[in-house]
């Protein structure tokens, strides 16, 4: 008996038709009926009844249908599990992140992930999350890590919250504390404060502006427009304060000093976000996995 006999045979029965069938399976009829003759033989009983333009199932035939067609669902299943297993000794993920968690959350993550799967390359697009959820919508990223709320959000994307993290304010330990030298400030407490300001379309600096005007000021940026890192450096060098993840500042190493932000102070939501229609390649989804338990 060979797997190729019971596809032949399971398309027969469903389609009742042996010309049918054979267009089914890509193969001619004269060699369906072939193989299906030879099944029978080797199975010593007819599996159908022939008369013209009526294809029935003779006894033989309904007792092998089920079985039929559990062994050619359990073939596709190896074909499956063998395939993701390939997939995990290559292949690559395209993972989306803003820049702040680039600094903070991933590094651990990725070691791990590249430990457990060195043969899959990582491939990591740092930007907004406005501009990460658009490389997702056009298939440009397999996973992506933003800030929730999106900016403009897509029932085309599903989304996970990873992550509520608390932001804080970092100061260089050479110039006065904020607020007063307190050991927690409030966001009012920042006005009349020069700030590092990140770029547009950073989701904090949206998020610590917003909080600002909802105190009552105005910020007042005394450098603007830096990436995460240019903006640590110009803290570091006593240009200004700067409002930033707890998590970058626990990694960002000596030469700032870190204020907590008084209660309720602030915080950003964290999700990963993949595309609703097509589901993320085995890789992708162990790397989500990994960082949705770490």
């Amino acid at each position: 008996m060979h797997f190729q006999q019971l596809q032949y045979f399971v398309a027969v029965a469903e389609t009742r038709h042996f010309t049918r069938a054979a267009d089914l399976v890509h193969v001619s009829q004269p060699s369906l009926s072939q193989q299906i003759k030879a099944l029978e033989r080797e199975l010593g009983a007819d599996l159908f009844q022939r008369a013209r333009g009526n294809i029935t199932l003779t006894d033989a035939g309904e007792a092998l249908l089920p079985l039929a067609r559990r062994i050619l669902a359990d073939a596709d299943t190896a074909r499956h599990e063998v395939r993701e297993l390939v997939e995990l000794r290559g292949g690559r993920v395209r993972l989306g992140a803003t820049p702040s968690l680039c600094t903070g959350l991933l590094p651990d993550v990725l070691r791990a992930f590249h430990d457990r799967y060195p043969g899959i390359r990582l491939l990591i697009e740092e930007g907004g999350s406005h501009d990460l959820v658009r490389e997702l919508a056009r298939g440009a990223l397999d996973l992506a890590l933003v800030v929730l709320p999106l900016p403009t959000p897509s029932p085309a994307l599903t989304t996970v919250e990873l992550l509520r993290e608390d932001l804080v304010v970092v100061s260089s330990p050479e110039e006065p504390r904020p607020g007063g030298g307190r050991r927690a400030v409030d966001i009012g407490d920042l006005e009349g404060e020069r700030l590092v300001m990140f770029r547009h379309g950073y989701d904090l600096r949206e998020l610590t502006v917003a909080a600002c005007r909802s105190a009552g000021f105005e910020p007042d940026f005394a450098v603007e427009g830096g990436e995460m890192d240019a903006v640590l450096g110009f803290v570091r060098a006593g240009l200004g304060i700067a409002v930033v993840p707890r998590m970058v500042a626990a990694r960002s190493g000596r030469g700032l000093r870190v204020t907590p932000l008084a209660r309720p102070g602030l915080h950003r939501t964290i999700a990963l976000a993949h595309r609703s229609d097509v589901a993320p390649p085995r890789a992708a989804r162990e790397l989500q996995r990994m960082l949705l338990e770490r």
